[in-house]
């Protein structure tokens, strides 16, 4: 129980990093840590018009390595040692949603 606690912990804080991150490339966030999710995880969307478009984030250890994870496509998105370089990961996917004949 308790290693689970802590890796619980370390997904907050990682994911904590990454609304950073992308709050200030614009980004709005909203933090959904609370027990009544087992997973903590970070929704980050369009804000203004487009607010339907948007990821859920996950950060979870795949093969020993801390990672954020798309949790709707199930990809891996960025390592989680570089919030910055994730956050401009996360702003690319968003962009290409938001504008997929341009992107």
């Amino acid at each position: 129980m308790l290693r689970r606690w802590r890796g619980r912990r370390k997904a907050v804080r990682y994911l904590d990093l990454l609304a950073l991150a992308v709050g200030v490339r614009g980004w709005r966030c909203v933090k959904l840590y609370g027990r009544e999710f087992p997973t903590p995880l970070l929704w980050v969307y369009a804000s203004g018009v487009a607010e339907d478009v948007g990821v859920v984030v996950r950060a979870r250890v795949v093969g020993g390595t801390w990672v954020y994870q798309d949790v709707r496509r199930g990809r891996v998105l960025f390592p989680c040692g570089d919030a910055k370089a994730a956050g401009e990961r996360v702003d690319s996917v968003l962009k290409g949603r938001l504008f997929p004949a341009t992107w």
